[in-house]
């Protein structure tokens, strides 16, 4: 496997090593020693999977407290996938990260814990894949507005399908300390 790092430390994009013959393919999703082997020590305790059709905008979403790391990857179709620093005093808060995310390039996404993340679908629809180190908490669970100018995410549309909860989302400079986790440095 490939593990390249991003900008901004802490995310990478990793690429399985796939092994095909006439009969179709076979990659290896997680693997605690190798990724551990590529500096990504993290624990799976809970897998999720959402099939979304083509315009489909989730997130951005993160849990506080009680956060979340994501190894996302898209079983079938496309998306593009992005991820938001919103840890207080990082250096790079407010900054992100996008990642073409595909059945066909087979590229994992990790986002570890103090990231907002989301996605849209690019393709007609797509299987999307969520490994997270700790359980979904209702009580934590909160979302920056997609669409936030001070982010300045530059989507690939403009009018994307949303939930009400992400319709309705606070901007980022509206979020209280107090629910956005702390950059440990």
């Amino acid at each position: 496997m490939k593990v390249r790092a991003l900008r901004i430390p802490g995310l990478a994009v990793v690429e399985p090593q796939v092994f095909g013959d006439p009969r179709g393919e076979f990659f290896e999703v997680w693997n605690r020693d190798r990724f551990a082997a590529h500096g990504l020590h993290f624990e799976v305790v809970q897998a999720n999977v959402s099939r979304s059709v083509e315009g489909v905008l989730r997130g951005l979403h993160y849990q506080w407290p009680n956060p979340q790391g994501k190894l996302v990857s898209v079983l079938d179709g496309e998306v593009w996938d992005v991820a938001v620093d919103i840890r207080r005093g990082s250096p790079t808060f407010g900054q992100w990260e996008a990642v073409v995310l595909s059945g066909d390039n087979r590229r994992h996404f990790w986002i570890p814990e103090g990231f907002a993340h989301g996605f849209v679908v690019t393709s007609g629809c797509a299987t999307f894949s969520y490994l997270c180190t700790a359980p979904y908490d209702k009580a934590a669970d909160a979302a920056v507005r997609w669409d936030d100018p001070g982010l300045a995410i530059d989507w690939p549309l403009a009018e994307p399908r949303l939930s009400d909860k992400d319709a309705s989302a606070p901007l980022l400079s509206g979020i209280t300390p107090d629910r956005l986790p702390e950059y440990a440095g």
